[in-house]
């Protein structure tokens, strides 16, 4: 049996951080996992900036209830599902998630959860597990599952790596640069064709 485990962000919706800066005029919170590989770095980077401008967790999900999958993204995501089984595996939070998750459809979702205080100020992250994404993969090659995995930033490599196949989704120049060797895709119709080529394969 086949599964296929997805990154969120800048694969099926937009960057939250990306609409949160743009919401807020912060230009400090565009940086994402596409360009700062250490996640805990960029989190503690991110809680900084925020309680220095008193933002909360509040002011963050005002702006996620906003934001909208990405052209296609719905439709490539049922027809991938109509042929296999798909979990998406991300680095955001439970407290972020639930509204796009309900906007394409409710499919499962593994990721992280968030730390806040009784003023609703974002204190600490809690991750499900360190690499979480790359473990996720190892543990449905345990269950005998075949593994496709597709993201677009630095903390998607390690599960490409370890799947059995994946590919990169409009992945940025320097991703592209460091990573040569990986399969790129740019939409969701060729995204789609390699997913299938892969369900196919025997």
């Amino acid at each position: 049996m086949e599964i296929v485990c997805l990154d969120l962000e800048g694969v099926l919706v937009p960057e939250i951080w990306i609409a949160f800066s743009e919401k807020t005029g912060l230009p400090e919170l565009r940086i994402t996992t596409r360009e700062e590989p250490d996640y805990d770095k960029l989190m503690s980077y991110r809680m900084d900036i925020l309680r220095k401008n008193n933002l909360s967790l509040t002011d963050i999900q005002d702006v996620i209830s906003t934001i909208k999958p990405l052209d296609g993204a719905k439709a490539f995501l049922d027809k991938v599902r109509e042929i296999t089984q798909v979990v998406i595996l991300s680095d955001t939070f439970k407290e972020f998630a639930k509204p796009l998750m309900k906007q394409l459809g409710w499919p499962t979702i593994l990721c992280n959860s968030l730390v806040v205080d009784k003023d609703n100020m974002l204190t600490g992250i809690k991750l499900r597990q360190n690499d979480g994404k790359r473990k996720a993969i190892e543990g449905f090659r345990a269950m005998n599952f075949r593994t496709f995995a597709a993201g677009d930033s630095y903390n998607d490599l390690t599960m490409i790596r370890t799947a059995d196949r994946g590919c990169l989704f409009r992945a940025p120049a320097n991703i592209l640069k460091e990573e040569p060797d990986l399969k790129l895709c740019t939409t969701y119709d060729e995204f789609y064709r390699e997913i299938k080529s892969f369900v196919e394969y025997r």
